[in-house]
C-alpha cells in the first residue's frame, strides 16, 4: 500500500481591533481581523455578531460551513464529471446548528447542505442525485469534523434540453 500523500497548509490571522487600548475590557476592542493564505485575496474576519462581531465581516462559524459546502460542491462536480454527468449549474444553501454550553463554549451539533444542481440532460437526473453520497464520503472537510452533516439536493434538468 502506498504511503499516503500529505499536504500542508498555512493561514495568517492578524487582529485588527485594537481600538487603542488593547483588550483592557470586554468592550475595548473590536473582534475584526484579516485573514490571508498566500496569494488569495485577503478574507475579513470576525465573531458571530452575537458575541460582540461584525456582521459584515465571515465569521468562523460561517467559515467552516463554507468549507464544507465548498468541498463537497467541488468533490460532487469532480465525480459527475468522470460519471458522465454534465452539470450546467450549482449552487448550495447550506445551514447548520451550534450550541453554546453553560461554558461559554459551543459545538456544531449539525449542518444540513442543500444543493440545487441542473444538469444537461433528463437521463442523468437519478445519477446526479446518487452522486452526493459519494461526494460526501470523500469530502475532506466532511471527513474531519465531528458532527452529523445531511444533505437535501435537488436537481434539475436544463430547459436547453
Amino acid at each position: 500500500m502506498p504511503s499516503p500523500k500529505l499536504h500542508a497548509y498555512e493561514a495568517q490571522v492578524v487582529w485588527t481591533g485594537n481600538l487603542g487600548a488593547g483588550t483592557s475590557t470586554y468592550r475595548a476592542y473590536e473582534r475584526s481581523a484579516d485573514l490571508a493564505a498566500g496569494a488569495a485575496p485577503v478574507i475579513p474576519g470576525s465573531s458571530d455578531p452575537a458575541f460582540r462581531g461584525d456582521p459584515g465581516r465571515w465569521n468562523p462559524e460561517q467559515l467552516l460551513l463554507a468549507s464544507i459546502a465548498q468541498c463537497h460542491m467541488l468533490w460532487y462536480l469532480h465525480l459527475c464529471a468522470i460519471g458522465g454527468v454534465t452539470v450546467t449549474a450549482y449552487a448550495d444553501r447550506a445551514t447548520a446548528t451550534m450550541t453554546e454550553t453553560p461554558d461559554g463554549g459551543g459545538h456544531f451539533t449539525e449542518a444540513v447542505l442543500h444543493p440545487a444542481v441542473e444538469v444537461a440532460a433528463p437521463e442523468m437526473r437519478q445519477k446526479a442525485l446518487a452522486l452526493h453520497g459519494e461526494a460526501h464520503g470523500l469530502c475532506f472537510i466532511a471527513n474531519s469534523v465531528n458532527f452529523p452533516i445531511r444533505h437535501d439536493p435537488s436537481v434539475t434538468v436544463s430547459p436547453a434540453s
